[in-house]
């Protein structure tokens, strides 16, 4: 079935964003059907609780396989091995083919693909497939974010909370890799924050996380030790919907950082706030 976007076909990155979709959507499906049957070989990459499988594998081949067939002089920037390839040119894909890994080898289901296009280091076409709830963010540069499912007819315009309060928020964060090995681990900016919000979500999965601040199903999240495909879609996602994304400093989030603060815009300058004193405090 054609893909109908509330988007105009003029749109400078139209092909690139119904590409997107599309394979976010295949990817999605192809996740789903090894999830139900049950992941078959789990491998462990930089530490014990980082994990790559067979699906991760799977996924990229499907994504990357198209992207360089339909966009042969397009750099993409993917999670898993053999992903990182660079060309000439100003447009970079960034490929998270299973976000949330740890999620899908324990059959948790809170698991995505994410397929972000940036250009002159800015994000034109954002993408995260729910896979199990088969629910397809997307937002397009300057044409606002939208959430679809393949059978709805009509996607439907995403918008961040209108929370105000820290006490009235729910947010989302989650813990690095590396947690055993650093202490700059995410535990004092949780235990400053925990008994200051409403409730504080983990899911384990930093673009679906990312996607629900965009449609107002969360409040606000921070995170930090992340790589770039985590956020490279929700960035977007967040910023078409209304919302604030910036670095633990304030400054816009840009590719290579490796903290974020994002939030509705009556939220984010109290997050950030939050985030920046629990850090003070134990001495970040």
């Amino acid at each position: 079935m054609p893909i109908t976007l509330p988007v105009p076909a003029t749109f400078d990155y139209f092909e690139e964003l119904t590409t997107a979709i599309a394979l976010a959507r295949q990817a999605g499906d192809l996740l789903l059907r090894i999830h139900r049957a049950g992941p078959r070989r789990i491998e462990t990459k930089s530490t014990a609780v980082d994990m790559v499988t067979e699906a991760d594998t799977a996924s990229q081949t499907l994504i990357l396989d198209a992207l360089t067939s339909r966009f042969p002089h397009h750099s993409i920037l993917a999670e898993e091995e053999g992903g990182d390839q660079h060309r000439d040119g100003r447009a970079l894909w960034l490929v998270d083919p299973l976000d949330g890994t740890t999620n899908f080898a324990s059959r948790f289901p809170v698991f995505a693909v994410s397929i972000a296009l940036w250009v002159d280091g800015e994000p034109v076409v954002g993408v995260v497939q729910d896979v199990v709830r088969e629910r397809t963010y997307w937002a397009a540069k300057g044409q606002g974010a939208w959430m679809g499912t393949p059978q709805k007819l009509d996607d439907l315009p995403m918008r961040v909370s209108s929370t105000e309060e820290l006490g009235r928020s729910l947010i989302a964060t989650g813990f690095p890799y590396v947690r055993a090995q650093t202490q700059d681990n995410n535990l004092a900016e949780f235990n400053y924050l925990m008994p200051r919000v409403r409730g504080v979500r983990r899911a384990g999965a930093a673009a679906l996380d990312l996607a629900w601040v965009g449609d107002g199903r969360l409040d606000g999240y921070w995170e930090a030790h992340l790589f770039p495909w985590d956020w490279a879609s929700g960035v977007l996602l967040i910023a078409e919907a209304g919302g604030v994304v910036t670095d633990y400093q304030g400054e816009p989030w840009r590719l290579g950082k490796d903290q974020m603060v994002a939030a509705n815009p009556h939220l984010h300058e109290k997050l950030l706030a939050a985030v920046q004193t629990a850090r003070r405090e134990a001495g970040f």
